[in-house]
């Protein structure tokens, strides 16, 4: 008898064991694929959503920055979950995004984010607020743990203090939309919401790997786990809003697999300690224009993450840039 590769595995923030729940139909073993940024607020990437091919025993990870409004969640989340068997969503800043129409009546911070997470949930997309999920099919099993981290602008050079970190960032004309519309509520800042997100995650992966010994993990969030795969030639100073050094050793910490991750708009795959890192962001229509005029499309861009590539040797693990996907 065939076997669901998708199992609910109940992480319990008092450390108890881990139950597993079987989903409703058994199908064949599948793959799991991850892309970000899609940005549906450019035409071209909502028309290219729609191209998306169905691959119904496969698993698929949107890692942050769908679009702006939840209009583009649902429409992301209505295509994505006809096409493949489960959906893992984590937030980017775009989702967190209060426009300047909202200014008066949209919700913010926190209260913004649990509007997603709901919609989410209408589909049945499963979220850094969901039990993690033990996935069986091809590569696995491993556990796949959407989480949620946001930045504290510590990507950021060692001689540059905090309290001078925008103003570094601003000698260069940097500067975030964060800084006008990702609003912190109810705490005082993004650093502090940032700490609270990193103290909750931390407990939920410690479960997980308590509950799970031997179970490797999919890490998989919106901004990168670590400064140094952030490598942005165009804009270096952007780094501030790209993550934190706290989770620079989360893959080791928490026995990952793969660590996903989007927001840099520049795909590549890393290998560091025996973790695979993927970027996967798809970006503005600009920055996959290249791929465009080769005739490849979203089905193309999709990044295997499992069973995903084998280790390579020592000495062939140098990054590996995805331009064409």
């Amino acid at each position: 008898m065939a076997t669901d590769p998708l199992l609910a595995v109940a992480v319990d923030t008092n450390d108890h064991a881990a139950v597993d729940f079987p989903t409703a139909s058994p199908g064949l073993p599948g793959r799991l694929w991850a892309i970000s940024d899609l940005h549906l607020s450019y035409k071209t990437n909502r028309e290219e959503l729609q191209k998306l091919l169905p691959r119904p025993n496969d698993g698929l990870i949107l890692c942050g920055d769908i679009g702006e409004s939840p209009d583009h969640l649902h429409e992301a989340f209505t295509k994505a979950t006809a096409c493949f068997k489960q959906v893992f969503w984590a937030p980017g800043n775009h989702e967190l995004y209060t426009l300047p129409t909202q200014r008066h009546s949209g919700l913010r911070g926190e209260k913004k984010y649990e509007e997603c997470v709901e919609i989410a949930r209408e589909y049945g997309v499963k979220t850094p607020e969901d039990d993690f999920v033990l996935w069986q099919g091809e590569g696995g099993p491993c556990i796949i743990a959407p989480i949620f981290t946001l930045y504290d602008y510590s990507f950021r050079p060692d001689d540059v203090k905090l309290e001078d970190a925008l103003d570094w960032a601003r000698e260069k004309d940097i500067e975030a939309t964060d800084e006008h519309l990702l609003h912190p509520d109810p705490y005082s800042s993004r650093i502090e919401w940032c700490n609270a997100l990193l103290a909750r995650t931390e407990h939920r992966l410690s479960a997980a790997v308590a509950s799970n010994p031997g179970v490797q993990l999919i890490i998989v969030g919106h901004w990168p786990l670590r400064h140094d795969l952030v490598k942005l030639p165009n804009v270096p100073r952007f780094s501030l809003w790209c993550g934190t050094k706290k989770t620079t050793d989360w893959h080791k910490k928490f026995n990952a697999k793969v660590v996903v991750s989007g927001h840099l708009h520049i795909r590549r795959t890393d290998w560091i300690d025996g973790t695979r890192f993927e970027e996967v962001s798809l970006g503005y229509p600009r920055q996959w224009q290249e791929c465009m005029d080769r005739g490849l499309d979203v089905n193309d861009l999709l990044r295997e993450i499992l069973p995903g590539p084998e280790e390579p040797p020592l000495e062939q693990r140098a990054t590996r840039w995805r331009r064409y996907g």
